[in-house]
């Protein structure tokens, strides 16, 4: 059975939504280009959200440079973001998508820094950046 989101669209519609590399990699569980996103190199403080249905995810200060070529967080804001196993690739990984929408950000490490020790490994284009208001 597939778990039903509270944000659901058909894929004609998330294709209107969705830019067509964000469709690919969201929907299709696509990967972007090591090093292609702006948004690695994003420092101002604010949030990082769901680019599909603008759920927040990640603060900022929760952000740290991995070297990877995505962007990279230790911890995402409490229940907004759901993991499960993904054996794509010959490798077993933890795959990480958004809990209110289901799409796809990216994959979860246990090799980050403190305090969690976890690198959430994250597609840029799946994610749209919120500075902190002034």
């Amino acid at each position: 059975m597939t778990k039903q989101y509270p944000v659901t669209h058909t894929n004609a519609e998330w294709r209107k939504i969705l830019t067509p590399e964000q469709f690919m990699i969201m929907r299709q569980h696509g990967t972007e280009r090591p090093g292609s996103c702006a948004l690695l190199h994003e420092k101002r403080a604010g949030t990082f959200h769901c680019a599909a249905c603008d759920q927040p995810l990640f603060p900022s200060k929760l952000k740290f440079e991995s070297g990877t070529g995505w962007p990279s967080f230790n911890d995402p804001l409490p229940g907004s973001v759901e993991t499960e196993s993904d054996t794509s690739l010959g490798m077993v990984r933890e795959e990480v998508h958004c809990s209110r929408c289901g799409s796809h950000l990216g994959h979860v490490f246990p090799d980050g820094p403190p305090p969690t020790g976890l690198r959430y490994c994250i597609n840029g284009v799946a994610l749209k950046f919120q500075p902190e208001k002034a």
